[in-house]
């Protein structure tokens, strides 16, 4: 049994990676930024993982954590959390990991990276990927490339660009790189090559293509979407004029994506993304999906609610506003409700998503407005439609603290001129009553910050009162299905 290292477990693919190689036999050391985004993770309760708090950064105090572990997954990718900076971060961080690495004495570093061309046409985001690679082994620490193209799972950003773009839009004007062929490759064949070349030391110092088991152009792929979909054909119409930016732009007003995300992947799309080579096949031997194998295995895990980790799981999560300092407004509501408080907590926990936010039309309006701003607006949805952990996003909240039956509480990220948290307290007043509290905090970021606060403050009624009022009914609909769950029957 070995001592791994992994950063970004609490990403898209770590979060997938970490159980199974604890599963492999592993023990593993997680190093992350942030402790909590791994609470109810059920892999994260093993004895065998270690959670350590680590700054990336600090090769010093990244060196201490590598101490003692023979491997180590560098998982990282800023772009979430750096946006139009994230190649210079992500350099730097790299390049800190690897000089820790040699200095903990780590044996090998296995690594993420994209496929595509190499020399000057190459993308800004795959040419730091290109970068990256070059960092991690700039320091003699033997490194393993895998170099995937679209990565096909639920969850993974380019799997909700695709199925956003074919659910909405029946008719698709599209760039030219529609035409770009790819080569996709199911998520569970990502993972099940970041834990087979683990076992494989030939494979130590080497960079390897994996991709699925056929080649694509893009509009090929979204004709299969659309026949998983259930959809009639889409008619995409290819011009000469859309620009990566335009495009980025398309891509923010359509799917859950940001323009700030999506604009490095529409640069992206250009290049063409098929494996050169296939070494990887015969060192770690699997049964490659084709593409409509992995939409379909996608679409079944969304259906089935098993979606373990999300593209939006990436980031930071910001630390708590001094809500004791400076002007905060708040609104506070109340209602005592005769039910047990797990009732009460679960219609909490369902709000955002598919449900909804009960004062629905000016909910959507909101949404809209922020998506036009350039926020996340409402499509960002939620990872579960009935359970929230520490760090889920939930359409433009952040979930930043939840408490089994008794609270639970969002930040604001869509686009403010100030700090908003949205907090919700269930308090058992009895054997089958409680209390839940309400409660919206403001503190404004200057005169606009104010002039926003007096602005929506007459819609404050319709929208809070109206919440709580629907929460209020949710519940007492929830501990009458399990009343009589537990009623005998006759």
């Amino acid at each position: 049994m070995q001592r791994i290292a992994i950063t970004g477990a609490t990403g898209y693919i770590g979060g997938r990676l970490a159980p199974m190689l604890l599963e492999a036999g592993h023990s593993l050391r997680c190093l992350v930024r942030t402790p909590r985004k791994l609470e109810g993770r059920q892999w994260a309760a093993d004895p065998r993982v270690e959670i350590r708090r680590t700054d990336l950064t600090d090769a010093q105090a990244l060196t201490r954590e590598l101490s003692g572990c023979t491997a180590a997954y560098y998982l990282v990718h800023s772009m979430m959390s750096a946006k139009g900076a994230y190649a210079q971060l992500d350099l730097q961080l790299a390049e800190a990991f690897a000089q820790a690495a040699s200095a903990a004495g780590v044996a090998r570093i296995i690594y993420l990276g994209g496929l595509g061309e190499t020399g000057p046409n190459l993308s800004q985001h795959l040419a730091s990927r290109r970068d990256v690679e070059s960092a991690l082994a700039s320091t003699g620490v033997p490194i393993t490339v895998l170099r995937a193209a679209m990565i096909v799972g639920s969850g993974s950003a380019s799997f909700e660009i695709l199925r956003y773009l074919v659910q909405r839009l029946p008719v698709m004007i599209t760039p030219k790189w529609v035409s770009t062929r790819c080569q996709p490759i199911a998520v569970e064949n990502v993972l099940g090559y970041l834990v087979g070349v683990l076992a494989v030391p030939e494979s130590a110092g080497g960079t390897f293509d994996i991709g699925g088991s056929e080649t694509l152009r893009y509009n090929e792929i979204m004709r299969i979407m659309a026949e998983e979909l259930g959809l009639a054909r889409r008619w995409i119409i290819p011009v000469p004029v859309l620009t990566p930016r335009l495009s980025s732009y398309w891509i923010h007003l359509v799917t859950p994506l940001s323009s700030s995300i999506a604009r490095p992947l529409a640069e992206g799309l250009k290049n063409e993304v098929v494996c050169r080579e296939d070494r990887i096949t015969h060192l770690v031997p699997q049964k490659l999906l084709n593409v409509r194998e992995a939409i379909r295995a996608a679409l079944s895990q969304v259906e089935s609610r098993l979606v373990e980790t999300n593209w939006s799981m990436a980031g930071p999560m910001l630390g708590d506003p001094d809500w004791s300092g400076g002007t905060v407004f708040r609104d506070e509501r109340s209602v005592t409700i005769d039910i047990p408080a797990p009732a009460a907590f679960q219609a909490v926990c369902r709000l955002g998503g598919e449900h909804g936010w009960y004062a629905g039309w000016l909910w959507r309006i909101r949404g809209a407005l922020d998506r036009l701003a350039g926020g996340p607006g409402l499509r960002r949805g939620r990872r579960d439609p009935d359970s929230l952990r520490y760090g889920d996003a939930l359409d433009f909240w952040r979930v930043v603290g939840v408490d089994r039956d008794q609270s639970l509480s969002l930040r604001a990220e869509m686009r403010l001129p100030g700090e908003a948290l949205l907090d919700f307290r269930i308090q058992a007043t009895g054997a089958r009553q409680c209390t839940l509290r309400q409660t919206a905090l403001f503190e404004p970021r200057g005169l606009f910050g104010l002039l926003y606060w007096y602005s929506v403050l007459p819609f404050h009624d319709i929208i809070f009162r109206g919440m709580l009022a629907a929460i209020q009914r949710d519940a007492l609909q929830i501990a009458a299905r399990e009343e009589a769950a537990l009623r005998p029957a006759g």
